[in-house]
């Protein structure tokens, strides 16, 4: 089984940082072959372009899709499991991962309609997928003021939605006291490689 990780996060000092190599030694210890898309690391471009702008907006599906985007979507093809590891950041991802979804997700590739008002779509359905994001705020706080809800609706929702079999958010909240909550979510993460075993048998 196959595991692409798309990791946005800009400081190798950050605690999402931290969680990224755990769970490297957590998919090495169970022999799942995997690979990163470090999107600061790749300078990946959040920002989509005027063309990409009219391919997409337009529905012109003569128009060519970036050498960087087909790289992450041939990346998609070949996955099982796609983990998807950054920060909460206003209530949401990086801007660089929601511009990861803006150009990777393409029309006639992740999503789109013919004229004649038909689904068409390329990209295979994952078998498995995790949004694995840290957060200052505790998860109990994030619950109460919907904040939480709001993000599983975009990003489980929407974003991940009926291109995967399986997925879930797992919210790794209460950073700004990592002392308290650092075993906590180190036995979580060391959860996830007996999940994706579990689910992309």
């Amino acid at each position: 089984m196959n595991v692409v990780i798309i990791y946005c996060h800009p400081s190798k000092e950050s605690y999402t940082y931290k969680i990224l190599r755990q769970l490297k030694k957590v998919l090495r210890n169970e022999n799942i072959k995997f690979q990163i898309s470090d999107l600061y690391d790749m300078d990946f471009q959040a920002e989509m372009t005027e063309q990409e702008y009219m391919r997409e907006g337009l529905l012109n599906l003569d128009l060519p899709i970036s050498t960087d985007v087909q790289k992450e979507q041939k990346k998609i093809e070949n996955a099982d499991c796609i983990i998807f590891l950054y920060p909460v950041w206003w209530s949401d991802c990086p801007a660089k991962l929601k511009g990861w979804f803006d150009r990777v997700y393409t029309v006639g590739y992740a999503y789109g309609y013919n004229t004649k008002g038909k689904k068409i779509k390329k990209m295979k359905t994952i078998k498995y997928g995790i949004s694995l994001c840290t957060a200052g705020h505790p998860n109990e706080f994030l619950g109460e003021i919907g904040i939480a809800e709001s993000m599983r609706n975009v990003m489980i929702d929407d974003r991940l939605g009926q291109r995967f079999n399986k997925k879930e958010m797992i919210i790794l909240g209460g950073t700004l006291d990592r002392e308290k909550v650092e075993n906590e979510h180190s036995e979580i993460v060391k959860n996830i490689g007996k999940r994706i075993k579990k689910y992309c048998a």
